[in-house]
Parts: C-alpha cells; structure tokens; sequence
C-alpha cells in the first residue's frame, strides 16, 4: 500500500487547478460506485485528480488515487486493495483504467457488497469493454459519460477568460443578449474554425505538434485492437472497417444509401450496420434517426456523422463538406449537453431537439423556408456573430455545457 500511496501523491503533486471543467459538477460524489467513461484523451484523469485535491488535504490517507494498468495490480487484485485500504481507514477509492483489470467487474459488485461505508469511483476510456461489464452492477454503480470539452470550455483554455454554460432554453429566449455578452470579451469566430479542427480533446493544450497523430493512434486503437478483442471483429475486416470510416468522413449532409457504401467496400448490408453499431458505440461516429422511439436494433440510420469535427479534419482525405462540419459541431455539442437529437428530414429543419424544436444548420444566409410554419423552429448559422430574430450564430450552441 506505501507504494500506491507514493504514486498517489506523485499524481496529485503534477494535476493543474487552472480549469476545471464543468463536467464536475454534473457528479453525485456521494454515491458509492460511480463510473466515469468516455473516449480516451477526453480528461477524466485530470478530472478526478482535480476532485480528490479539491475534496482533502494533502497526505490525507483516508484517499486513495491508483491506476488499474499499473503493475501493482499484476499480483495484487482490487479486492485485496480495497480489503487493505478499508482496515487503514479509507473511505474513498479511485480507481482509474478500470476496463484494463479483467473480471473488473465481478470484483468491483464484491468490493460495493462488502463494504458498505466505502466510496469507489472508476474510470474507463474503453466505452465497449465497460458497455460489456456493467450487467455486473446493474442497480449498484451510477454511470457517467464524459464528453470532449466544448467551444466554451475551449475559449477559457485559449483566452483564459471565464465564460458562462446557457441552458438551450434560454439560450433560444436570450439569444441576442446571450451574444453581446460573450462579444464584449472575446472574439469568438477567431477561435471557431481552429476549435472545429482541433479543438475537441483537451491534450491539444498539452502539445499542438502531435495532436492529429494522437486522435488518430486512439481511432487506431479501437478499431485494430478492442474491436477484434470486444465485439469479435476479425482482423483481416478492420481495413474495412477504416475504409467505411473514409467514406463517412467524405459524405455530405444528406440520407445515406447504405447498400451503396456495402458494395463500394464489399461487405454485405447487415455487416456495415453492425460495423456502423459498433463505431457509433466507441463514440467514433454518430448515427441519427427520424424517430428514437421506434429505432430498433441493425436499422438503417436516416443521417451518419462524425462524432466530433476534429474526427471528420483528421479522418478525412480531402477537407470535408462544410455543411457535414456544421451538422457535425452542432450534432457534438448538443448531444454532449444531453439533448436528444432527431433527423428533421428532407423537407423540414435539420434536427428535431428533445421532441420539441426544429432547428435547421446553415450559412449566414440560411432562409427559413423549411421551419417557416413551425413556432419553435430555428436556424444555426454560420459565419455570423450576432443573434437576429429566430437566426442564432452556431457557435453560440458550444455554451451549451
């Protein structure tokens, strides 16, 4: 245990209190087992670290910080760790890379059943290992899905000013208002093109130089390793699976031809939506349909789009459609904020939000035709930094968490 406790304050002595982000707050820290998930390279590391230094005092043993990946765990097993901590005094436990200790799960709805006065929070950046093990402790563990940080979160990193989350609610009633607010500070479609493009992982700040290759190891990493280890993908169809992956990247905003994309990869219909299933739940790319009510499993998705811009920069050939990249940020920041996101279709606005408003996502000068009979309709425009009427900058949507 004194090695964990050296590593422990090694750990919290490097974590930075500059920023914090918002995510902290959206977690009942009181619950007994809490698990925070997300892609890899999203910040739940610094974000629990950030936690523990803000909660207790330094050298406070009550607190314990371990990594499941370290070679502790080689001989040592998370049951006997937690067993040790509990007789020492501990109370809080945090266990970080839970998805690379197996049978994480079983020892973990152990660990809760035994003891009854210890706090466990986990964390995990496979999003298919964890999807696998959390049957284990259905009705014990309370689940968080930590997303990349938003246009706000990156204007605070990029100009160290402050700036204010927006429900979508009042953002829509205050647009305007909303606007001049964050003009009188800063500029914000200075940074927009650059935080569509590189923006959405928080390492960027860490080294700018290596960015694109870093997403592009952690797409690689799915798809070559937990996609054949997690959901049986045979090796030899992971060059499929990246071919597919280009063909998104390239696709314009509008319904897909899944048969078309089959054969230009040579698979059958089934497999590319089982792929498109498998992708879509490694948070690599979004799938939308016209109604979530009655999707049911393997359906043709109406709309597929990367699941953040930066994806659709680095995993694209050619620079990708601009309409693609302006569906795809306001797809990101709108789903991360918790909306819940519906094809509009042809003829209407291009998303329905939580079964209540229409917003269709357009240039500066996006008319509005298609939610012209709709009170609740909008439009997301482009290249404007000013609200006007129904018509709200869509970087304005990026406050949204």
């Amino acid at each position: 245990m004194d090695k964990l406790f050296e590593r422990h304050d090694e750990y919290l002595n490097t974590v930075s209190m500059d920023f914090i982000r918002g995510f902290m707050d959206k977690i009942d820290w009181g619950s007994r087992l809490i698990c925070i998930k997300g892609p890899k390279g999203v910040g739940k590391s610094t974000l629990i670290l950030q936690k523990i230094k803000s909660a207790f005092a330094g050298g406070d043993r009550h607190v314990l910080y371990c990594s499941a990946d370290s070679g502790y765990f080689s001989t040592n097993t998370l049951v006997d760790t937690a067993d040790s901590f509990v007789r020492m005094g501990g109370t809080h436990l945090f266990i970080d890379e839970i998805h690379k200790y197996e049978n994480w799960s079983q020892e973990l709805k152990e660990i809760y059943d035994l003891h009854k006065h210890l706090h466990v929070v986990v964390s995990g950046s496979s999003l298919l290992e964890i999807n696998n093990g959390k049957a284990d402790l259905s009705r014990r563990m309370v689940e968080y899905e930590m997303p990349g940080i938003s246009f706000r979160e990156y204007l605070c990193f990029a100009t160290g000013c402050r700036f204010p989350a927006i429900s979508l609610e009042n953002l829509l009633d205050n647009a305007s208002e909303f606007c001049n607010e964050i003009k009188q500070v800063c500029r914000p479609l200075e940074y927009f093109p650059q935080y569509l493009k590189c923006g959405y992982y928080p390492f960027y700040f860490e080294d700018k130089n290596t960015y694109n290759s870093r997403v592009e190891s952690i797409v690689n990493y799915i798809i070559d390793t937990e996609l054949p280890l997690q959901r049986n993908i045979e090796h030899g169809n992971t060059r499929k699976i990246k071919a597919l992956l280009q063909i998104i990247s390239g696709l314009v905003p509008i319904e897909i031809d899944i048969a078309k994309i089959s054969r230009s990869i040579g698979i059958q219909r089934l497999t590319t939506l089982k792929y498109l299933k498998n992708l879509e739940e490694a948070k690599i790319i979004r799938s939308l349909y016209a109604n979530l009510d009655s999707t049911g499993d393997l359906q043709k998705p109406d709309k597929i789009l990367m699941d953040n811009t930066n994806l659709l920069y680095i995993l694209s050939q050619t620079n990708p459609e601009i309409g693609t990249v302006r569906e795809t940020f306001f797809c990101s920041q709108l789903a991360s904020a918790g909306h819940r996101i519906e094809h509009g279709g042809l003829k209407r606005g291009d998303f329905k939000i939580d079964k209540k408003y229409l917003i269709e996502v357009g240039g500066r000068d996006k008319g509005y035709r298609q939610i012209k009979d709709d009170d609740n309709g909008y439009i997301a425009a482009d290249d404007t930094d000013s609200a006007l009427f129904r018509k709200i900058p869509l970087w304005v949507f990026g406050f949204l968490y």
